[in-house]
This record gives C-alpha cells, structure tokens and sequence, in this order.
C-alpha cells in the first residue's frame, strides 16, 4: 500500500533526509552537552608538562589527607571557589590537602597496567603454547630451556612491574594544587 504512493527513489531519497536529519540532531545536541559542562576544576600540577597534570571536576570522587586528618578520607567535589573547595562533608583550602591518592585518576597508571598486562599475558602464552606444542610433536611434555628461560624472563619482569603505580599525589615542592575557574562573569 506505501509502495503505490511513493516511487522506490523517493522512499530512496526520504530514508537518506531522514538518516542526515537525525544525525545532524545528534551532533546538535552532544555538542551542545559539552558546551554546558561546569568548566571549574582541581588541578594537580607536576611540572609543566600535561601528561602530568590530574584534573578533578565537581561531582568526582577524591580521596585526600589533610594536615587536620592525618588518614584518607574520600569525599565528592561540589564546587569549587578561589580559595576553598567545597566537599559534601568539608570545605578545604589548597594548603591544607598533604596528598591525593591518584591510583585510579592518573592516565599513565593505565598504560603501566597495560604493559603489565602483557608482559604477563606473554610469558603465560609463551608457556602454554611451548607445552601444547611439545604434547602434540612428541607425545610427552617438555619445555625447551629458550623458550623457560624467555617466559621465565617475562613473568618475572611482569611481577616485578605489579607495585610500580603512581599512587599519591603530594603536596610538596614542584608539586602544586591549584584551583581554576574558567567563567566568563
């Protein structure tokens, strides 16, 4: 009954307009998300480079010592002003936060567990294929002392790779925590 009214290259045509229109809102209305996001943020600065600089936005969790508390405490940002941070549970000025665990929020901690990852997932693959190989061929299990030796040399500099993470961030020295209001009042 819809094909009697329409020709196959105006439902052709109709289905391309519709397609563009709905991406094109899309588009509209991620961008416009964006533009609306809270541009206030906690910097954690290392130096001037900005692989090393952590960046906490209101509403995220961050877990700090303070020079009042002398253990963790985790707490979620709610704003932030030219002097003070506003938590839901306390209000903290820069100079008062010693550290910030960082274990989960720093970008490189990612790519030391990635490489982590592998070096482990190679030396444990290296292993199995060695002894399924050696089952197959020979009918027994052996492994070659080159191949021990290499998976061997994998898994060992993957365990000893295991405690090396950025963890905290201290407040001291090079290191600074500043806080930025990017607002056009």
């Amino acid at each position: 009954m819809f094909a009697l009214y329409f020709s196959k290259t105006k439902i052709q045509k109709l289905s391309k307009f519709l397609i563009l229109t709905l991406f094109s809102l899309l588009l509209f209305f991620s961008a416009n998300h964006a533009f609306a996001q809270s541009t206030d943020f906690l910097l954690l600065k290392r130096g001037t480079k900005q692989k090393s600089q952590i960046r906490y936005y209101p509403g995220e969790e961050i877990t700090y010592k303070s020079t009042k508390i002398n253990y963790f405490v985790t707490d979620v940002i709610q704003s932030i002003d030219q002097n003070f941070i506003y938590l839901s549970e306390n209000i903290l000025s820069p100079e008062s936060i010693t550290e910030i665990d960082i274990r989960y929020k720093d970008r490189r901690n990612g790519t030391l567990r990635a490489l982590n990852v592998l070096t482990l997932g190679a030396g444990i693959i290296l292993l199995g294929a060695e002894s399924i190989n050696s089952i197959y061929h020979g009918n027994e299990f052996s492994i070659d002392s080159g191949v021990g030796l290499t998976s061997g040399i994998l898994l060992g500099t993957g365990l000893a790779m295991l405690p090396l993470r950025y963890k905290t961030f201290k407040n001291t020295g090079r290191n600074k925590i500043q806080l930025i209001q990017m607002r056009m009042d």
